[in-house]
């Protein structure tokens, strides 16, 4: 019998012991996944989805088994989606070969140097991003603020030569786009790849330069340039949905909270527990995806060998177990920074310090600069996405309530 006869006889199989699993649907999840994830936490912590053609794991000691565990949950594997945009990547490689690709990177990725190397870049973007907002009284902060602060700082830590921050941003939408389509199982067009090798070919132009000094050309001494290639657009990839998603999940974490906003205000040193409160309630990345490598057991749940292994961040990281009254945003909440947003094990995100540098100056830069901001009532939004959650757009308002603000025109999500 062949490997994928067996893993279809495991998901007949799985229906009938997990109808909590066979119920749930991908669109659900990806407009407001927290209840059904509860409900599936509670009773079947590992479940299998009929839509998902996988396993959901949503208890956190689960997760965590899951992920730290490469030997046995692999992301080597090629239905991994961003390998089949980018190629193999540190994100998609386990054992030496994933520390042979991170390794180089690694570096400038730690907490001193993220600091010393990036604090005042992030702070003068972020001046001049809020200066050009300040006169308005209304914007979209996601595509105003958020996502060409996150651009920014991208391109300014790859160093790609000849590469402006649209350019770059217009490769991260494409790519993102892509890679969401393949984990939903859509048809993909070419944009995706067509975006990756205008990257590639910035990347190479990069690294052939003799007198330049950017992370690609020090890694270039490490990897082949194809290899530098795929991991840089990891990084741009990951650095700009990230940050783009911590900075407007935590404004409108916030700003929900006119109660939870006072005493950020009052005590800006709060700001680090508010961003590690939103990623606990809204990481920015609501899953990750594993490969069984063997057959094994994890919780109630008898996995085969092949079958995909999806951890929900999302659920794990609402777990009752762990965070009493966990749906409720408190920026005082003395463990959350155990929250999984950033993943965990070998594939914990290389870049998280400087995700919460960025975050912690851009909202510390909006909440004092722009008198009593609060979120435009004529245009709500909300998070939604089925692997990448944040709302498609935070418009908000500023300045006196009874003031008529210039709106800008509605952005397209």
């Amino acid at each position: 019998m062949s490997e994928r006869s067996e893993n279809l006889m495991s998901a007949v199989d799985a229906v009938p012991s997990f109808p909590l699993g066979a119920a749930t649907t991908l669109a659900e999840l990806a407009r407001d996944p927290h209840p059904r994830l509860a409900l599936l936490r509670a009773h079947e912590p590992v479940s299998w989805l009929p839509e998902l053609d996988g396993w959901l794991v949503t208890r956190r000691d689960l997760a965590l088994s899951v992920m730290r565990d490469a030997a046995t949950f692999t992301v080597d594997d090629p239905r991994f989606s961003t390998a089949q945009v980018v190629g193999p990547s540190m994100l998609s490689l386990d054992g030496e070969a994933h520390t042979r690709h991170r390794e180089p990177f690694n570096a400038p990725f730690r907490p001193r140097q993220v600091h010393e190397g990036f604090a005042s870049f992030i702070e003068q973007e972020t001046d001049r991003l809020i200066t050009a907002l300040e006169p308005q009284g209304s914007a979209e902060l996601r595509r105003s603020l958020a996502g060409p602060l996150a651009v920014a700082v991208v391109t300014e830590a790859l160093g790609l030569v000849g590469t402006s921050a649209d350019t770059v941003l217009s490769w991260y939408d494409s790519i993102v786009r892509t890679v969401s389509d393949i984990t939903a199982g859509h048809e993909t067009g070419t944009d995706g790849a067509a975006a990756y090798a205008q990257l590639r070919a910035a990347v190479e132009a990069t690294i052939a330069d003799p007198g330049g000094a950017s992370l690609l050309l020090s890694a270039a001494g490490r990897l082949a340039p194809p290899e530098v290639a795929s991991n840089a657009a990891v990084l741009m990839f990951g650095g700009i949905e990230t940050v783009e998603a911590m900075v407007t999940n935590a404004l409108l974490h916030l700003l929900q909270r006119p109660d939870q906003l006072a005493l950020v205000q009052a005590d800006f040193d709060l700001l680090d527990g508010a961003i590690e409160e939103s990623l606990r309630l809204e990481p920015g990345a609501a899953v990750v995806d594993r490969y069984a490598t063997r057959d094994t057991v994890l919780g109630p749940a008898t996995i085969r060998k092949g079958d995909l292994v999806t951890v929900s961040l999302a659920g794990a990281n609402r777990d009752p177990d762990v965070f009493p009254d966990p749906d409720r945003f408190d920026v005082r909440r003395a463990n959350a920074r155990l929250q999984l947003a950033f993943a965990h094990g070998p594939h914990h995100c290389i870049a998280a310090h400087l995700a919460r540098l960025e975050t912690r100056i851009a909202l510390q830069g909006l909440l004092e600069r722009l008198p009593d901001l609060r979120l435009d009532p004529a245009r709500p939004d909300a998070p939604y996405g089925l692997v990448f959650r944040k709302p498609p757009t935070l418009h908000v308002l500023w300045g006196s309530p009874t003031a008529t603000p210039n709106r800008p025109p509605s952005e397209p999500s």
